[in-house]
């Protein structure tokens, strides 16, 4: 179900949430606010989600639901949940594919049976990689269901030991071979792989370089060989689709150069990608000819539910 040709539909934008990424989705939820309204939407309503969004909702009562949201509850599945139980249309993918990428293990499964290039990996308790190294360096330890990279770790290969995770990291996390070389990425736009960007960073690409001044620097489109571009748009749209995605999708690569084809592996896909006027996705958007407003129109109308 979607909107149906609505003329002046009433949009609400989920954004905050109480997720670890909070102020992420709030810089997000506003920036898409605003490019709403200078797309000609006149009845926009900013609202923080907290646990009694379903109860907010039906007092706003709007046509559509922008979710702006972030990390856990927002993009995993939950209010997806309930945004079908309520039958109101929303933007991004549904529950299952929400699910299913936030589960980063998970969704490494879907991608090797779609015949993707992974990574090895495994799961374990955080004790026991406090305890020793579960794979030999260097690796990354990293929350199986977070994104933004909260809460990750790299074990350089000269460490002296395993590392002394925070006590607020889950019982549960990720451990992942490292993936040397640079940092791409492409978004898809419903059935579109819309370009490449290649990430510059003077270190690790983490929470710091991904949302400070300054953090990084984009190059987009990526100046890399045709091969290693064409297989970025190609491995991302068949991420999107293994995943059953809809609507607006990100997905991260590492491109070990000095390997060819062989090098480039696939890291994850974001079903919730960063939505400031100056974030990855609308970037790539915007290197392509479609303006931040023009992004957010067509994802309010690609919204549905029953999916």
């Amino acid at each position: 179900m979607g909107l149906s040709g609505r003329a002046n539909p009433k949009v609400a934008v989920l954004m905050g949430g109480i997720s670890a990424e909070r102020e992420v989705s709030l810089s997000t939820g506003h920036a898409c606010a605003a490019a709403l309204r200078d797309a000609g939407f006149l009845n926009v309503v900013e609202l923080d989600a907290g646990r009694d969004v379903a109860l907010r909702l039906a007092e706003i009562a709007p046509d559509v639901v922008f979710n702006a949201l972030h990390g856990r509850w927002g993009e995993d599945g939950c209010v997806q949940g309930v945004l079908e139980w309520m039958a109101l249309p929303y933007t991004h993918s549904g529950v299952l594919s929400s699910a299913l990428a936030m589960d980063k293990q998970r969704s490494k499964a879907a991608f090797a049976a779609a015949g993707l290039p992974v990574v090895k990996s495994r799961l374990a308790s955080a004790d026991e990689v406090r305890t020793r190294h579960v794979m030999d360096p260097p690796y990354v330890v990293k929350p199986h269901n977070e994104g933004s990279s909260v809460g990750v770790y790299l074990v350089h290969e000269a460490a002296n030991g395993p590392p002394q995770l925070s006590a607020d990291m889950p019982e549960v996390v990720m451990i992942e071979r490292f993936a040397p070389g640079r940092e791409l990425t492409t978004t898809v736009m419903g059935d579109r792989a819309l370009t490449v960007t290649d990430i510059l960073t003077d270190g690790w690409y983490d929470y710091d370089a991904k949302y400070k001044p300054g953090g990084s620097r984009h190059v987009v489109p990526a100046e890399i060989p045709s091969e290693i571009f064409e297989a970025c748009l190609d491995y991302a749209l068949r991420a999107h689709e293994a995943l059953g995605c809809r609507g607006l999708s990100r997905t991260d690569f590492r491109w070990d150069e000095t390997r060819g084809l062989d090098g480039l592996v696939l890291l994850e896909t974001n079903t919730q990608p960063g939505m400031t006027a100056t974030s990855l996705s609308p970037e790539q958007a915007q290197a392509v000819g479609v303006s931040f407003p023009d992004l957010c129109r067509w994802m309010v109308e690609d919204a549905s539910c029953n999916r």
